[in-house]
Order: structure tokens, then C-alpha cells, then sequence
């Protein structure tokens, strides 16, 4: 079974940690190879898993834009793009790391994205499980993985701000009219319980809450001493509630 996960969620939430800790989790299981996407404009999925992409999509998009009339002859765009699409892999123990990088600038990409959504639908197909950590707007989801995203966690911590943010999330998701099987809320960084005003802001995106993600000293340790997510130890309590949330998650998929 090919699993994809899109995390998606207000900026400093914990979104990217998230990711990185469903990674690593994912992992110890033996639900490799694990495709890493970061498509946040802030990049920092890769600091998180301690590798560093130097090409990004979206870097790759304007250089090929600009030497599509100078390719070789014989030379089709799809070998040539597809060709740098894969030397823009950076390859990891267990997970494979992709940054989307920046939106497009200006001139026509419909051929290129074309090329790339096929691209990374067929490379999404290798992997056992795909991770898209992705921005706010979604904006690479709508425009290049739209399909076959099997469940969408909306990161949220306590706060109304951030709750409100995860409802105009799914609005989003339903108004780019993606194709998701299944939409949850994740609440992280807690310190205790929700006031009344988050527990209305909470019941007002009407999803479900699988898991909660308790406020864990090590993790903010390893963020200020910038060392990534595999450096955290396994009695974690971040990383043991991840497990026991993939546990629930993994079960409802295999059943569905």
C-alpha cells in the first residue's frame, strides 16, 4: 500500500515537526522508502531529517523556462526536466528528500507543470509513504499534487488564531477541490486544557482530533541547538504520542 500524508497548517504551529516526527516513526516501523516533500516556501522540513537539498522545484522551473528554446535538438522537455527532477533528490537512510521551493515567476509554466505534476505522481508511486509538508495556502498541492492524498492533518496548537487558521485550511483544500480521502485535525505544542474560546473555535471546524501533541522540552532543545528530528530520543513524549496517533491512522487505512 502507497500511503500519502499531507500536513498542512499555521505558520509555527508545529507542522514541520510534525512531519519529521511521523517520519521517524514511520521509519522505525519499516514503512520505507519514504518520500519527504517539502513544499512550505520557508523550507526547513530537510533541517528537521538533517539533509540539505540544493535544488529546489521551484528553481528548477525558472532555469528550464529559460533555456527551452536552447535544449539540444532531439532533446524532448519531459527527458530533460525529468532527468533534473531526479538530480534534485536528496537521498537519506529510509527517506528521500524533494523541496518545492518558490511559486513561479513570470512567462508560461503550462508545459512544464504539466511534465512535473506527471513526474511526481509517478514518483510518489515508488515510495510506501509520502510526506507533504506544505504551507498554509496549499498552493503546490493544487498546482502539482492534487492526487491520491489519502489524509490531510490540519496542525493546530491551543490558540483561537491558529484554530481558526486550520478552519480556513479545509475551506481552502475545498475550494482547490483536491482529492483527499480522509480530513483530520492534529493540536500540538499543549500545555494543559483548551480554554472555552478554543474549544469553540475547535468544534467549529467540525474534524476530528487524532492526535494530541503534548509540548516537549526535547524538541524545542533540539530546535534551539539546530540538530534534527533522529537526535531525539526514543522515550520522547512528542514522539511516543506520534506513534500511538500513526497507530490509529495506519488502522483506519488498512480497514478502509
Amino acid at each position: 500500500m502507497s500511503l500519502t500524508i499531507a500536513v498542512a497548517g499555521k505558520g509555527g504551529t508545529g507542522k514541520t515537526t510534525l512531519s519529521a516526527l511521523m517520519i521517524r516513526s514511520l521509519r522505525e516501523r519499516g514503512m520505507t522508502p519514504i518520500l519527504a516533500v517539502d513544499a512550505d516556501p520557508n523550507a526547513n522540513l530537510g533541517e528537521a531529517l538533517g539533509l540539505t537539498a540544493d535544488l529546489s522545484i521551484g528553481r528548477l522551473q525558472a532555469e528550464t523556462l529559460k533555456q527551452i528554446h536552447s535544449l539540444p535538438a532531439g532533446v524532448p522537455l519531459s527527458r530533460h526536466l525529468e532527468y533534473e527532477l531526479h538530480q534534485a533528490i536528496v537521498e537519506g537512510e529510509g527517506v528521500d528528500l524533494l523541496l518545492m521551493g518558490h511559486g513561479e515567476g513570470p512567462g508560461c509554466y503550462c508545459a512544464v507543470n504539466h511534465i512535473l505534476r506527471r513526474y511526481l505522481e509517478s514518483l510518489r508511486s515508488s515510495y510506501r509513504c509520502t510526506i507533504l509538508d506544505n504551507e498554509a495556502g496549499m498552493e503546490h498541492l493544487s498546482r502539482r499534487v492534487s492526487h491520491g492524498i489519502d489524509l490531510l492533518l490540519v496542525v493546530s496548537d491551543a490558540s483561537p488564531t491558529a484554530l481558526r487558521s486550520a478552519g480556513r485550511i479545509v475551506g481552502i483544500a475545498d475550494d482547490l477541490e483536491l482529492e483527499i480521502g480522509r480530513r483530520c485535525l492534529v493540536l500540538t505544542n499543549l500545555r494543559g486544557d483548551l480554554s472555552d474560546r478554543a474549544i469553540g473555535e475547535l468544534e467549529k471546524t467540525r474534524l476530528e482530533v487524532v492526535g494530541r501533541i503534548p509540548f516537549d522540552e526535547e524538541v524545542a532543545g533540539l530546535r534551539l541547538s539546530d540538530r534534527p528530528i533522529d537526535d531525539l530520543s526514543s522515550e520522547a513524549v512528542s514522539l511516543t504520542e506520534v506513534s500511538r496517533m500513526l497507530d490509529r491512522l495506519l488502522q483506519k487505512e488498512e480497514a478502509a
